[in-house]
């Protein structure tokens, strides 16, 4: 239960985080002032498409949230096998940080007018998520090639499983950013550009984001934090 706890509590920050910024907090009945004034106030509201990607983040946040909580229930009973994890994962790792390194710097060049650094940010975070995509496979080939096969043994079961459903997502994922691509080669102004390349950034930082948290479970590294924090806290 201390890696679904681990991994609600960073889902907690960042919803949090966003209410915060989207001014919830503040009371404007309580505000002192002329009601002529209101008019100067700037209200800023977001695209439909921003609102509809928050929503689908929370709900694969929840589904993965689930598939952790059954891990973690399921690891404690004595027929589950730990899995030994490929060296390729670290690899893999990198690549998908470097693929959204460039998806950030993608959103920087479209925010400052840089079409060319745009392109170029755009192309090499596709081609650090293919590369991603394609280390996962060859993880998936080394563990079947050891006798790590699926259905042998449920931790084989939930690696495959939450491996195959991240690589789905991060699949879906291309799609959106082959055709934001394909836009910043086909439109003559960047300011058309920068919902999509936003879009596609915050999809691959949350992507990014739910990948080391399996990792971390995967690795043990999610328990130790949470019994760090345990003892700072007492």
């Amino acid at each position: 239960m201390g890696s679904i706890l681990f991994f609600l509590s960073i889902l907690a920050i960042i919803a949090t985080w966003w209410l915060s910024r989207q001014g919830l907090a503040s009371k404007p009945w309580l505000e002192q002032g002329e009601a002529a004034a209101l008019p100067n106030l700037s209200v800023r509201s977001a695209a439909p498409a921003t609102i509809g990607l928050r929503v689908f983040l929370a709900v694969v946040g929840s589904f993965f949230a689930l598939f952790i909580s059954a891990y973690s229930m399921r690891m404690q009973l004595p027929d589950w096998r730990t899995l030994p994890l490929p060296p390729i994962l670290w690899l893999n790792t990198i690549m998908l940080v470097l693929s959204s390194i460039a998806l950030h710097g993608a959103m920087v060049a479209v925010r400052r007018g840089e079409r060319n650094e745009l392109k170029i940010s755009l192309i090499a975070a596709g081609v650090a998520a293919l590369a991603f995509l394609s280390g996962q496979l060859v993880a998936w080939q080394q563990l079947a090639g050891e006798g790590y096969r699926l259905t042998a043994n449920p931790a084989n079961d939930f690696f495959y499983v939450l491996t195959g459903a991240h690589g789905l997502h991060l699949l879906g994922g291309l799609v959106a950013l082959a055709r934001t691509t394909e836009k910043a080669w086909r439109v003559p102004a960047t300011e058309h550009l920068r919902l999509p390349v936003e879009l596609c950034a915050t999809y691959w930082h949350f992507l990014l984001l739910l990948w080391l948290v399996l990792l971390s479970i995967w690795t043990g590294w999610a328990g130790e934090i949470i019994d760090i924090c345990r003892q700072l806290l007492t």
